[in-house]
């Protein structure tokens, strides 16, 4: 897996259509073997039963593992994300929501530089690259969608209709 999303990086990478939601659900099932058992996840959608989208799905599974590890990092191992899909005319919406400490309004766009990083920890990668296989090669959105400090976080993907 490791080696099928480092060699997608910096080519373009073949999309394929896949079931959105039966990935993000394997990709969450994959996450909640790995991290603190004081973590609940919840997946919800409204999206209809065989929604298919066009991805990559060894660099689409990155970025929401990307996102709930970071949604950890922020709860200190402890507290809840609810990953929600929802069906709207123009796009698909995966929204990533965490109890964790949140993001000054004024840092919303700044996360996803190169470098930005609040742990001891990393060199400040993991959301510049969940932009850009968002937003490069999956044609999508990426974003901070709602934010509070001391209540938590949401991030928001939009993907086209595939």
């Amino acid at each position: 897996t490791v080696t099928a999303r480092f060699s997608n990086i910096g080519s373009k990478p073949a999309l394929k259509p896949e079931n959105i939601e039966q990935v993000i659900r394997e990709s969450i099932s994959y996450m909640q073997l790995r991290i603190s058992k004081k973590v609940a996840m919840t997946v919800s959608s409204t999206l209809p039963p065989e929604t298919i989208s066009m991805l990559n799905k060894p660099l689409f599974e990155w970025v929401i593992e990307n996102l709930c590890k970071n949604a950890v990092d922020a709860m200190d191992g402890k507290g809840e994300i609810f990953v929600t899909l929802k069906d709207v005319p123009e796009a698909l919406y995966i929204d990533i929501r965490d109890t964790g400490k949140g993001i000054a309004k004024t840092k919303f766009k700044t996360v996803f530089e190169p470098g930005f990083t609040t742990k001891q920890r990393g060199w400040g990668l993991g959301l510049s690259l969940c932009k850009r296989i968002i937003e490069n090669y999956h044609e999508g959105k990426i974003f901070v969608q709602d934010s509070e400090v001391n209540k938590g976080t949401t991030f928001r993907i939009e993907l086209p209709r595939g």
